[in-house]
């Protein structure tokens, strides 16, 4: 396996789960304070990575959640923000520019912040009322698995996750072994299609903001393979008729309640296309994780499948995940 250190992803998992007491803490917080609202919003793929957490309290509880990009929530996207709401925002740099603004406006409504960020001294920690700083720790998901996860069981609708939480603790070996069994699958994936002139990417629920992610943020601005996403129930009002034999179609496919719309994509794009890939979490082993947890878990156990396609595509297309035309190159 190219670019792949097992030592390496298991101590960066520790990183993040060395501050559970500290993550716990905040959640303890931010219930004990009461809050109207819990907001995620950010940027790019970093409101993908948020957006989950806003689906599993929308289909685990009835408290009031909103997710929205910053870019949107400027324009007063969201009518429900009180100086009583908590927001949750991420950035891998600290300092992206519509989040931050974002950040100050949501400050000036005297809303409780909570940043999640991968350097320390950012200045979005700055501005934060509490932060978690990951660093080099992988997946950075797993502060929110925290984070959200005590917030629901303090609010009476996650009782299983004192556990959960436990087992967390082996998240990062346990995505490793993901990688592994992924592997083969994604290099050839990446070998066959890297050259498409059209891809369609699908997925649903808490694996939507995935497809959209994936699509956008490696395929398109990374490697620059036009790509279209699309989510499962949407496809049927419109992608479906793009599909011909030599359309290349990939599909996410969930553990969580949103499957059956996977499923119903998969039949017919089965019928109508000869280059269909689909990539199921259920066909990866999660060893130390409890069978019922499984269905919370399909976000970072298909970006651990995928991070296999962005190495493997890397060195066969020779183009490096790193290079830019125009974001954070020029004013827009």
């Amino acid at each position: 396996m190219i670019k792949f250190d097992e030592e390496q992803i298991i101590a960066n998992g520790e990183i993040i789960y060395s501050q559970r007491a500290k993550i716990e803490a905040i959640a303890d917080r931010i219930f004990e304070e009461g809050f109207d609202l819990l907001l995620f919003t950010s940027s790019g793929g970093s409101q993908a990575m948020l957006d989950p957490f806003a689906f599993y309290i929308r289909h685990m509880s009835r408290i009031p959640v909103e997710n929205r990009l910053s870019a949107d929530l400027l324009l007063n996207d969201c009518n429900r923000i009180t100086k009583n709401s908590v927001a949750f925002l991420t950035s891998k740099s600290g300092d992206t520019g519509e989040t931050m603004e974002a950040a100050k406006w949501l400050k000036d409504q005297g809303v409780r912040i909570i940043s999640i960020v991968g350097k320390e001294n950012s200045p979005l920690e700055a501005i934060s009322d509490a932060c978690v700083v990951y660093g080099e720790g992988r997946p950075q998901e797993l502060v929110l698995y925290l984070l959200i996860g005590r917030i629901l069981y303090r609010n009476g609708d996650f009782p299983d996750y004192p556990q959960f939480a436990d087992e967390l603790k082996g998240l990062a070996y346990a995505l490793a072994q993901v990688r592994k069994a992924a592997d083969e699958k994604c290099r050839k994936y990446a070998l066959d299609y890297c050259k498409e002139p059209y891809n369609i990417w699908v997925g649903s629920g808490d694996l939507w903001p995935t497809a959209y992610s994936y699509s956008m943020c490696v395929l398109e601005e990374s490697q620059w393979i036009r790509t279209k996403s699309v989510s499962s129930p949407e496809f049927f009002h419109g992608t479906l008729e793009l599909l011909e034999d030599d359309v290349c179609m990939t599909l996410l496919l969930t553990e969580g309640p949103t499957r059956v719309l996977d499923e119903r994509v998969k039949a017919f794009a089965e019928r109508h296309t000869g280059k269909l890939t689909c990539f199921d979490t259920k066909d990866y082993d999660l060893p130390g994780i409890s069978d019922r947890f499984r269905q919370y878990l399909s976000p970072v156990v298909m970006a651990a499948v995928l991070q296999r396609i962005s190495k493997n595509i890397e060195e066969i297309t020779g183009h490096s995940l790193d290079i830019r035309r125009y974001y954070r190159k020029e004013t827009y």
